[in-house]
């Protein structure tokens, strides 16, 4: 490489500071990376159960609530920011490179070095102003009440935090664990409850806040949404939700039998369970199904690539290359991008919706189901997916742009990632 100045040295200096896993100098027994991969997990857990202190109250909407299985994070915690710094930052980082915009030799181990101290400090910077702009935008209640100090603390948790998440990531990634340290988080998360461990209290105000958990923890009232229920609650859910068509049960089987025993008409009990809004329907969940099965039947297609061998003659094996090269890192950057975008659109949606351009970006409207704010109009709507088949029917171009822009980022990220 050249001796000239390139923008990649200006990383050095912050290598000494920043936290470093070294790597293991021989290798890991099967046994001691079970061993790190389990004490990893366990940290990224009890982590995921910790309270942020010093919260008022987390009212309102969550910005990340349809992406937080995905981003591994989980709300009011000191997961708050899950994976997100991480996949942002290795994000842009091989966009730079991708496009040559950061001249880097990818052979030479110091540049190696160069290109991973450079991931992390993003990585740590992006953490410190996702922390600062959670606590500035009012998730974790209104920052005068909060006070300077409580609101200093916050994003010291946060920071705290997200740095645990990129040193965990980095274990086991050099070798001291089993598999990539990004999949086993998200396995983790989605194998989790996903319920906040407290004292949950039923009252007059948990039924009028609906769908939210009131915590007491440390002398502090917290008000949570419930983040995301997995399929096979919303499959066969027991809650019963008022609605204009009265009370409903929130799974969409027990929905459907409901419906036919206690409607005459049997017909419409059919459609309204297939084809019901703001609530799990059964196309939702035949959809999950087939898209389940579907990816399960090409996960095993392979393209097998002779391979000879150049020093004995005759010696010839198979290189097996699967469809699915990229596993689902695409749909994790493409979901890292979307998910920074949606909150910056949502945060200036509140304090500024009568602005043109912010509402050329995103208009945001509140679901009565969930409490959550879904967009209706910009470019976020049409960066979202359509809620049900009938919508998709209603508003085919918000379909088509969807679709499109999906396949076209995941297939950006792939060929990037590959590189």
């Amino acid at each position: 490489m050249s001796g000239g100045f390139r923008v990649i040295n200006l990383v050095r200096p912050f290598l000494a500071v920043l936290p470093e896993v070294e790597a293991p100098d021989r290798k890991v027994a099967f046994r001691e990376r079970a061993i790190y991969t389990a004490v990893a997990l366990f940290i990224f857990l009890v982590c995921s159960q910790l309270p942020l202190y010093g919260i008022q109250a987390a009212a309102g909407s969550d910005p990340f609530y349809w992406a937080r299985v995905i981003m591994a994070s989980n709300r009011g915690t000191l997961m708050e920011l899950g994976i997100t710094p991480i996949m942002t930052s290795g994000l842009v980082m091989q966009l730079l490179v991708g496009s040559k915009l950061i001249d880097l030799d990818t052979s030479a181990k110091q540049d190696r070095e160069l290109l991973s101290g450079a991931q992390k400090l993003l990585g740590v910077l992006i953490t410190l102003g996702e922390a600062v702009a959670y606590v500035m935008s009012g998730m974790y209640g209104n920052v005068q009440e909060l006070g300077a100090g409580n609101a200093t603390l916050l994003v010291v948790q946060l920071v705290m935090g997200g740095v645990t998440v990129i040193c965990l990531d980095e274990l086991l990634e050099k070798g001291y664990g089993i598999g990539s340290g990004i999949s086993l988080f998200i396995a983790t998360n989605v194998c989790e409850s996903h319920r906040f461990q407290g004292c949950i209290i039923k009252s007059e105000l948990a039924e009028q806040l609906s769908h939210n958990v009131v915590i007491l923890t440390q002398c502090h009232l917290i008000l949570f949404p419930l983040p995301q229920r997995s399929i096979i609650w919303k499959a066969f859910s027991p809650y019963t939700i008022s609605s204009a068509r009265g009370a409903e049960f929130e799974g969409a089987v027990i929905a459907l039998f409901h419906l036919l025993l206690t409607r005459a008409d049997k017909v419409g009990a059919l459609k309204e369970a297939f084809y019901r809004t703001n609530l799990p329907n059964i196309t939702n969940l035949l959809s999950t199904v087939i898209v389940f099965m579907v990816v399960i039947y090409f996960q095993g297609f392979r393209v097998d690539l002779p391979v000879h061998s150049k020093r004995s003659r005759g010696d010839q094996g198979t290189y097996p290359i699967k469809l699915f090269y990229t596993s689902n890192m695409p749909i994790i950057l493409q979901s890292a991008l979307i998910s920074n975008l949606y909150f910056i659109s949502q945060l200036l949606y509140k304090h500024y919706g009568s602005n043109a351009l912010v509402r050329l970006l995103g208009t945001w409207h509140t679901v009565e189901y969930n409490g959550q704010m879904v967009p209706v109009g910009g470019l976020v709507y049409y960066m979202s997916p359509p809620g049900s088949l009938s919508e998709a029917s209603q508003n085919p171009l918000h379909a088509v742009f969807y679709i499109f822009f999906m396949l076209s980022a995941c297939a950006l990220f792939s060929k990037v990632w590959i590189e």
